[in-house]
């Protein structure tokens, strides 16, 4: 199915720069707090699933029309943008969100966010939705010198009809834009068909082959 080297590499940092955030994010780098990762390929109960890093040009993002009615339709819930914090109601939100997996289902919130995520280990902040003072959705975004990349994103179940993880990445793709950035890194999907094809969604995408980035065309 690929040609692409096989790679399953790690290691731990506490505090890093935000420059050297960005050249770990072009190398197809992802974290969990303190903990750095990168794999080419993984194994799933439906069989093997090779990963493709994921990021957007924004310079060549424009909305598409679905898009433009995920906007439309969440216009209702206020947006908080702020640093990271993890409290019982995002914990409280997690442990309903995790019920959407049927594998690999996660244990707490911390198996992906540090305890003190605002800066450990770069700067963090949360994109929340409120709906009448109630969370239904948060992703966690950190802040690079030229590039944001979500690190998580939860969201309410029982709100699918408004496709909060769309919304969700476009407004990290809202606040990069308004704050200079040249790159927004989605995260992992496959080369296979997988529920985490709504991030092959966007336009100005591009994918990592493990060696170069590549532009991509939108699904």
């Amino acid at each position: 199915m690929s040609n692409h080297p096989e790679l399953d590499e790690y290691f731990f940092a506490r505090e890093l720069r935000p420059a050297q955030m960005d050249y770990l994010w072009a190398g197809g780098w992802r974290h969990f707090g303190e903990f750095f990762f990168r794999y080419s390929v993984t194994c799933k109960f439906t069989g093997v699933f090779h990963v493709t890093p994921l990021r957007i040009d924004l310079a060549r993002f424009t909305l598409t029309t679905s898009q433009k009615r995920v906007l439309k339709k969440n216009e209702d819930l206020t947006v908080e943008i702020r640093d990271a914090f993890i409290d019982e109601t995002k914990e409280a939100l997690f442990d309903r969100h995790k019920s959407r997996f049927t594998e690999n289902i996660p244990r707490s919130i911390f198996d992906f966010i540090a305890a003190e995520p605002a800066a450990t280990p770069c700067e963090t902040k949360e994109v929340c939705l409120l709906q009448n003072q109630r969370l239904i959705g948060v992703s966690f975004l950190d802040v690079g010198a030229v590039a944001t990349s979500s690190i998580y994103s939860i969201f309410e179940p029982t709100e699918t009809k408004r496709s909060l993880g769309i919304y969700l990445i476009l407004l990290s793709i809202a606040y990069s834009l308004q704050h200079g950035k040249q790159y927004y890194y989605p995260g992992y999907a496959y080369e296979e068909p997988s529920v985490y094809d709504y991030k092959k969604r966007f336009q100005g995408l591009e994918k990592y082959d493990w060696q170069e980035w590549r532009p991509m065309l939108a699904e």
